[in-house]
């Protein structure tokens, strides 16, 4: 059931309108006895997720009693990054997602289905997983918040993959994203189908059907500088995410008239510190960079590559080397084979030789860039040459008659050449 809809592409709506739809919506659904939210983490601040969880929290009161960020494989939020996402909210609610521990199977999906919607790409079977606390019958309201926004592993991001991926487990989380590595991201990317999205739809709608989920999604864009939300869509099934995903297509996605020769990206230092999430520099301007293009990523917080111990040690070891040094290594390697996750990451973050990738790191060295892939630079002549206060979003051209494209944040949309996006 859709329980609320608005959003275009002229539209902005305020935080006001949100909390009077929202608190429509929980007036809609009744008193609950025991309410659980499920928002982004940090790495999403710019989703409304955080004011959202915030109204939910002044509306229910006591009876939200307990809030569950979908890190995935994140860090745990620390406690500046809470403070500045969830003012207000108490700490005591918030649980950490464990991925690997702390999680239950409620079913799987089939092999031979993989291999259908893969195009045999893959044949394997997927373990739906979600955190253990979903699953507790004295939930009688589970809000799953978040947004819907151009994504390299599912196509579009939010809704069933919120709880599969978001708080789901090791399994999932792996082959769902080496599923979509393996289909290929430049298929995927800003569309709302494929393969991984039918996975999830497949266990969502076998395995979680009966959990009390209404999902909260929000289109955000970046106008004038600053972020402002164009849609705000709920509902109980598939249908929300799809006017979500309507929508986002328009304000999330540029199209270009002409290939970027020169792309530099910037990487808040409050956002990225790590290349698993800082390649989004990578995945979401490669459709629009040229053969031979240069793609500048401006690092300032970078300190890392994978988001956990076990991540980090794996992109070091096997480096972001293209798909068949990528493909070789999962069959030889058992360490990268029991963790697919890692693997698409690698694939995504490789050029395959089509383009140069460098990046200029606050905290990680020449050798460290360089062992992993990548041309490195030095961050400060760079910043003081290109000034992203100064620039803005798209191209620029340089006092010396350099041209330019610029992103001031990577996670915002998804940027390709027209013609090779013509479907």
């Amino acid at each position: 059931m859709l329980f609320y809809a608005r959003g275009s592409e002229t539209e902005v709506l305020s935080q006001e309108d949100v909390r009077e739809a929202l608190c429509g919506v929980f007036e809609t659904l009744g008193s609950k006895r025991r309410v659980l939210a499920v928002p982004p983490d940090f790495t999403r601040f710019n989703s409304l997720g955080g004011e959202i969880t915030a109204i939910a929290n002044d509306y229910y009161g006591d009876t939200l009693t307990d809030i569950l960020p979908a890190l995935g494989t994140h860090s745990p939020m620390t406690e500046p990054q809470m403070d500045a996402m969830f003012p207000g909210v108490p700490r005591g609610k918030f649980r950490v997602h464990d991925w690997r521990g702390g999680i239950e199977d409620v079913g799987e999906v089939p092999a031979d289905y993989i291999r259908e919607v893969s195009e045999g790409k893959v044949e394997y079977s997927i373990k739906a997983q979600v955190n253990r606390l979903l699953l507790d019958p004295g939930f009688d309201l589970i809000l799953s918040i978040g947004q819907v926004v151009p994504h390299e592993v599912v196509g579009m991001a939010n809704h069933a993959k919120n709880i599969f991926v978001g708080v789901g487990g090791v399994d999932f989380i792996n082959k769902s994203h080496y599923l979509g590595a393996s289909y290929g991201m430049e298929r995927l990317m800003g569309r709302a189908g494929g393969p991984v999205r039918a996975a999830l739809e497949y266990a969502r709608t076998r395995f979680i059907g009966q959990l009390p989920i209404i999902y909260i999604l929000t289109v955000r864009a970046s106008e004038n500088g600053r972020m402002v939300t164009k849609g705000l869509f709920v509902g109980d099934d598939f249908e929300c995410f799809e006017k979500a995903v309507s929508l986002s297509r328009k304000v999330n996605f540029v199209q270009l008239d002409r290939e970027i020769q020169k792309c530099v990206v910037y990487l808040d230092p409050a956002e990225f510190k790590s290349t698993w999430l800082g390649n989004k520099a990578i995945y979401r301007t490669r459709m629009a960079l040229a053969d031979d293009a240069q793609l500048l990523i401006l690092a300032p917080a970078l300190c890392e590559f994978g988001e956990d111990a076990a991540m980090d040690a794996l992109i070091r070891r096997f480096g972001y080397r293209g798909t068949p040094h990528t493909l070789a290594a999962v069959a030889s390697e058992a360490d990268l084979r029991s963790n697919l996750g890692a693997a698409a990451h690698l694939i995504h973050g490789s050029s395959e030789g089509r383009f140069n990738i460098t990046y200029a790191p606050g905290h990680l060295t020449k050798e460290e860039i360089e062992s992993v892939g990548f041309n490195y630079a030095e961050l400060a002549p760079l910043l003081e040459r290109y000034r992203p206060g100064e620039l803005r979003d798209g191209w620029n051209t340089m006092p010396d008659g350099e041209e330019i494209y610029f992103i001031s944040n990577p996670a915002l949309g998804l940027w390709a050449y027209k013609e090779r996006f013509k479907d």
